[in-house]
This record gives structure tokens, C-alpha cells and sequence, in this order.
């Protein structure tokens, strides 16, 4: 290209409006001429080019090109370039809702992943939990298998060392075995240990969501029994007053409490108000049997919870 065709009458118009000369040659080069307004709509689709106001090099301007149209007055220009930069601008607006409105679609889109993979992930999450649970569970299950095995091996051995027989499978126990007496409230059963161990159980059924007073009968039980061996000459550690508050709160009010130290050989006395092992009636071995009784029943967690127990 070695010039620009212009209108030279164009030409002089649209710099009345107080364009360049170069912005006027090219707007109306590029728009071939035709009219004003397609001079003026190309210098307004353009206005924001660096180079407009600049003719490219080596390029000349023929302005030697006949008017496609009559002249219009200053006035009418005026007018028309008023008119032809509102549709511009309203063509401007029109863009840029239309690309707001694709923002807006490409926000809710994307709002709309974010939503789904969050979803996913909560699913994720909860499936992760509950296979978690699920592991928890099964590690549990053998832990008490564990502890149940290892209390039956213990109970075993504790049979032998005492010399009794093995224990009856419990599966083949009868349960009318385990009567209470009308007058001495405690368990009949093939043997002591077993009796004592009836007892201990009957207080951890009855208070299965009180640990703390549990765990203190026992305790206490076991200082009872205790005493009695390393002391057993001593009469204050033979004799209980069943109306104190304090063995009341930790033993006397729980059923098998009193049963348990009836079996350990105390006896009522002055019309029930005391229990009293009488020095003569002390059994060495029962005493042993019943301390080795309390402390598995108190480093057990699952005695006298589980149906296999």
C-alpha cells in the first residue's frame, strides 16, 4: 500500500470536528469511503489504538477521490456524530453485560465444582471414618478375645495351684445352680472361688455405668480381706459395724457386697449389727482366693460385662 485513498470533502469534515488529519485519512481509507458515519463508527471502534493518530511510513494521502455524497452542514455533523457515538456507547454497554452475563454463568459453574468436589471430598472423608471405625472395631474385638484368653488361663491356673478340678465349660453351666439364700443372701456354687467370683460380678452388673463406685467396693473389699491376712490376730480388722456410713456408701448397699465377706467366713452377730470373722474360722486359703479374685476383677475392664465372662 503507497497511500491512503481519502475523500478530500470527508476529509475536511470529520477534521471540523476536531480530528486529526491522520485519524481522518485512515478511518476514512479503512471504511472505503463510503460515508461520514462509517468514517466516524471506525474512528470510535479504534479510539483506543496507540497508533492511530500515526500514518504508517512511506505513505502518502491521496485526497484526489470524489464525494460518494452530498455535504452535510457543521450542525448536522455535529448531530451525527453525537448519534453515531451513543450507538457506540450503547453497543459498548450491550458487550459488556453480555459479558458480564458469562462472568455470572462461568461463577456459577465454577461455584458449582467447587460445591461437587467438596461433596466428594465429605464423602471421602466419611468413608475413611468409617472404615476407620470399622478397623477400630475389629482391634477391639480381638483385644477383648485376647483378655478373655489370657483371664481363662489365669483361672486355670489358679484352679491348679489350689488343687481343685478344671472348670465346667460355660457352655455346659446350669444356671439353676446360682441360687440366693432367704436368709444369707449369697451364691451357691460348685466352688468357693467360683462363689466369690459370682458375687464381684453381681456388683459390676448392677453398677455398669458407675465405674468409680465399682472400682471402690472392690478396693475396699480388698483391704478387708487383706487386713485380715497379715493381721489375723487382730479383732479390729475381724470385726465390721455394718451401720457405719462409710462401708455402707463403698460395700453395705451393694448387692454381693456383704455377700462376698459372708463367704470369706464373717458372720452376723449382736442381731446383725456387726460382721465378725471369729479367729477360729480363719481360712488361709479362701482369704488368698478371695484377694486373687478382686484384683483380676479390678485389672479386668471387661469383668462382668461380657456374656462369655
Amino acid at each position: 500500500m503507497d497511500a491512503l485513498e481519502v475523500n478530500k470533502q470527508l476529509l475536511g469534515e470529520i477534521e471540523d470536528m476536531g480530528f486529526p488529519r491522520a485519524r481522518a485519512a485512515k478511518a476514512l481509507h479503512y471504511s472505503g469511503n463510503t460515508s461520514l458515519e462509517a468514517a466516524i463508527n471506525w474512528i470510535i471502534d479504534h479510539d483506543n489504538d496507540p497508533d492511530i493518530d500515526q500514518l504508517p511510513p512511506l505513505i502518502a494521502v491521496n485526497i484526489d477521490i470524489e464525494s460518494p455524497q452530498p455535504s452535510q452542514t457543521n450542525e448536522e455533523t455535529q448531530n451525527k456524530v453525537q448519534e453515531l457515538r451513543d450507538q457506540a456507547r450503547k453497543r459498548k454497554e450491550d458487550e459488556e453485560k453480555k459479558l458480564e452475563r458469562e462472568r455470572e454463568k462461568e461463577r456459577i459453574r465454577a461455584g458449582k465444582q467447587i460445591l461437587e468436589a467438596k461433596r466428594i471430598a465429605e464423602d471421602n472423608e466419611r468413608k475413611r471414618y468409617l472404615a476407620l471405625r470399622k478397623a477400630e472395631k475389629e482391634e477391639e474385638k480381638r483385644a477383648r478375645e485376647k483378655v478373655l484368653h489370657r483371664l481363662e488361663a489365669d483361672k486355670a491356673e489358679r484352679r491348679r495351684m489350689l488343687g481343685l478340678p478344671p472348670s465346667v465349660s460355660h457352655t455346659a453351666i446350669n444356671p439353676s445352680r446360682y441360687v440366693v439364700k432367704e436368709k444369707k443372701n449369697f451364691f451357691h456354687s460348685a466352688t468357693k472361688a467360683e462363689e466369690l467370683r459370682e458375687c464381684l460380678r453381681s456388683i459390676r452388673r448392677n453398677h455398669k455405668n458407675d465405674d468409680a463406685t465399682v472400682q471402690r467396693a472392690f478396693q475396699t473389699l480388698l483391704i478387708y480381706v487383706g487386713n485380715v491376712v497379715k493381721n489375723p490376730d487382730v479383732e479390729k480388722f475381724r470385726k465390721i459395724r455394718i451401720s457405719n456410713p462409710i462401708f455402707q456408701d463403698r460395700v453395705g448397699r451393694l448387692k454381693g457386697g456383704i455377700e462376698f465377706l459372708e463367704l470369706c467366713g464373717f458372720e452376723r452377730i449382736e442381731g446383725g449389727k456387726f460382721l465378725f470373722l471369729p479367729r477360729d474360722r480363719i481360712d488361709l486359703a479362701v482369704l488368698n482366693s478371695a484377694g486373687s479374685e478382686i484384683r483380676s476383677a479390678i485389672t479386668n475392664p471387661f469383668f462382668g460385662l461380657l456374656s462369655c465372662e
